[in-house]
This record gives C-alpha cells, structure tokens and sequence, in this order.
C-alpha cells in the first residue's frame, strides 16, 4: 500500500491535551457539547460544530459546516493549530489499562480505498457518509485519523521499536478517562514509505463513514481539477495504521426493549425450540466463541449452540447466530439498523449495564457477547462480505486534532 508524508497541523505541544477530542461519532451533541464547556481548543468545535449553534440546529445544516470551517481557520490563525515545517510521519501510541497500542500516523491514497487494497467490512449509513462528506469538504482537511490495521510485519515493529525507545515525544498527556496519548514525529519518512509499499493490505478498523467520505471528497476535487497530476494533497487521507497484533476488540453487546408480546414462558420455549442449550451461570461475559450470556429476569443464563456446520465467516459470528436465530425469528427484530426496539451498548461500559437496563424495566432483555476478533474481521474483508452492524467496539478510541491534514 501507498502512504506518504505531510506537513499536518499540529497543536502547540503544551495545548496537545486541550485541543485533543473524542471522535465525533461517540457522542451524541449534547455530550459533545458538554464535553466541549470551558475547552475553547477542544477538536469538537470543529468536528460537531452545531455544539456552537442554537439547540434547535439541525446538525446537518449547511449553516454547521460553515461555522466548522471557521473555527478551524480560527484555530489555525490564533495559532493554536501550527503548521509543520517539513512533510513527516507520525507514531500515535495509546496506552489503556497498562496495553499499549503504536500506530503511524501517515496519508494514505484514495486509489488504495477505491481498488480495495485499504479493505472494509461495515456497510455506512447514507445520512452519516453525507454528513463527513460535508464537513471534509467544507474543511479541505481531515480531522480525525481512520483507524487502520494490518498484518504485522517485522521490520515496521522493529523501526518503531526504535523510535519509542530512543525519542521523546512531541506530546504525552493522559486523558480524563485515564487513557495516555502519546505523539512522535517521524522525520525520516522514506524507511516507513518503502517499508509499508510491501504491505499487500490493510484494513479500516474504525472509520468506515470517514474513509468513504475522504475518497469521494478525493474524487470530487480530481475531477474538478482540469490540471490533475496525481500529486494533490486531495488524493491523500489520514489514516493511522495499528499492527493486528496489538489491537484489541470489544463485544458490542446487545438489549431487546420488550418480548415482541411473548410471555417470559413462551419467551424461554422458544428459545429451547431454537436449539440453543441454556442453563444459569454465573458468569457475565462468554469465556469462548459459540455462546452468548443472556441477563433475564434479573439472572444470567449461558446460551450455546453447535458450532460445526458453520463455515461462512460470517453466518459463524456469534452475532449472526444470535440475529439469525434469535433476534430476528423470536423477538422481530428483523433489521437492526433500523429497528428503534434493540439498544448496542459498547463493550466498555461492561455487564452491569445490561443488567441496570434489564433491571429498570428499560429493557426485556439483554446479551453479552464474546468479541469479534481481528482475524475475523480481515476474514470476512478479504471474502468481500460486510459484517454485522455493530458488530466490533475497538477500544481505545483515537483522539481527533493531534495531526491535521489538509488539502
């Protein structure tokens, strides 16, 4: 795969904390807004800038895109944001819970998306594509890195290796949720350009909306261009590429609103009908693939099934199985995209959750999900098929506003 250097915006290092913010998607806006009180820098009056309009905005509007745009010309000419004298590469590492995950950060080509070298496994909603879409080119700059992942190769973890143990970093600050953020400039982009050139694949991990967003604002200004060489700085996205190895997946874990008008017998019934072997546990959190665990009237039940004539990567996810033979045909849920009676609660937030929703009667019923992994998702990518939605919650989240990258 392609990726090269760029001269990125970057924050002033002692503003790196201020300006940092959580990806856009993972708050709604009035969190967003909330999170942004008394924080002037913070990335989120860039990246959901309704926060700054009246509550009644809608935040698709042409009106929030335009406000975007000044606040980040507005950071950039207050120098907040700093312009890089020279194109670099850039290592990102985040460490949650004593693991620690280093990527690089680099622009990536849009060719390597349209052609399927940068591959998917999430469908996106058309309304949220738009949505990124508007911003990126009311911007002319991506904000926040896609999340990417390959497979690990030796000599790229031995040069970062390198870099961690005889640099210091530009910024290094730890998060109000406890998380570290840690940035390096790579100077010397040619050993990581030569080296990634020899990467046959990766794959977006988080981002899915953004990347497909990037290559049509990619695609637009080329055929814009009447004088388009190949060079411009709008065939290139940011992208923050993770080895497979040191990544780390979250269930997306699901709860039904109500029974589709079962009783909690026939409930139970029918799921015996289904074939799943259910009986109490303990437990909270699947130890294996096969099984999910069900939070029921206020106890756990561990449900599984035959595992051996599954053989698609994807109607062998826990997810699938647990769409396909219980979701859909028992309590109708038939596409959970669109069904406002199913909730997906990211694994982070943990089983008791499940059980505060059960146990408030804001929910029937919920499932706790043993993890997707990585292998999996590449699986599926490299077979041409789309996941489950909700079907991974990577875990730590990248930080939007560290690296700028503009066009």
């Amino acid at each position: 795969m392609r990726i090269q250097a760029f001269r990125g915006l970057l924050p002033r290092p002692e503003l790196a904390a201020a300006v940092a913010a959580v990806p856009y998607d993972v708050v709604d806006t009035e969190e967003a807004r909330a999170l942004a009180v008394g924080r002037p820098y913070d990335l989120l009056h860039v990246d959901r800038a309704e926060i700054d309009l009246p509550p009644d905005t809608n935040p698709y509007s042409p009106e929030v895109y335009a406000t975007a745009a000044r606040n980040l010309q507005q950071l950039i000419a207050d120098g907040i944001l700093q312009r890089e004298p020279a194109p670099a590469l850039y290592l990102y590492q985040q460490v949650m819970d004593g693991r620690a995950q280093t990527g690089l950060i680099a622009a990536c080509h849009i060719d390597d998306y349209g052609n399927d070298i940068i591959r998917k496994h999430e469908k996106t909603r058309q309304v949220k594509e738009d949505d990124r879409t508007n911003l990126v080119r009311a911007l002319s700059a991506h904000t926040g890195p896609i999340f990417l992942t390959y497979r690990d190769q030796d000599e790229i973890n031995q040069r970062i290796a390198a870099i961690l143990d005889h640099q210091a970093p530009l910024f290094d600050f730890t998060a109000p949720d406890g998380i570290a953020h840690r940035v390096w400039r790579v100077a010397d982009a040619s050993p990581f350009v030569d080296a990634f050139a020899q990467v046959p694949l990766a794959y977006v991990a988080d981002g899915h909306h953004r990347s497909a967003s990037a290559w049509r604002v990619g695609l637009e200004r080329r055929a814009a261009n009447p004088n388009h060489t190949g060079t411009e700085d709008y065939n290139w996205f940011l992208g923050v590429l993770f080895p497979a190895q040191q990544l780390k997946i979250l269930p997306y874990n699901r709860a039904v609103l109500d029974l589709n008008g079962l009783t909690p017998e026939a409930f139970l019934a029918a799921l015996d009908a289904a074939g799943f072997q259910r009986r109490p546990t303990s437990d909270k959190s699947p130890s294996s693939p096969g099984s999910v665990c069900m939070y029921f009237q206020g106890a756990w039940q561990l449900l599984s099934w035959d595992t051996a004539a599954l053989t698609d990567p994807v109607e062998s996810l826990d997810v699938s199985v647990l769409q396909s033979r219980l979701l859909a045909p028992i309590l109708g849920i038939g596409d959970p995209r669109t069904s406002d009676r199913i909730e997906f609660i990211g694994g982070i937030r943990g089983p008791a959750s499940l059980e505060k929703r059960v146990d408030s009667g804001q929910a029937a019923v919920a499932f706790s999900l043993f993890p997707t992994t990585v292998d999996q998702l590449m699986a599926i990518a490299d077979a041409g098929q789309i996941m489950p939605p909700k079907s991974t919650w990577f875990e730590p989240k990248l930080r939007s506003g560290l690296v700028v990258q503009t066009f």
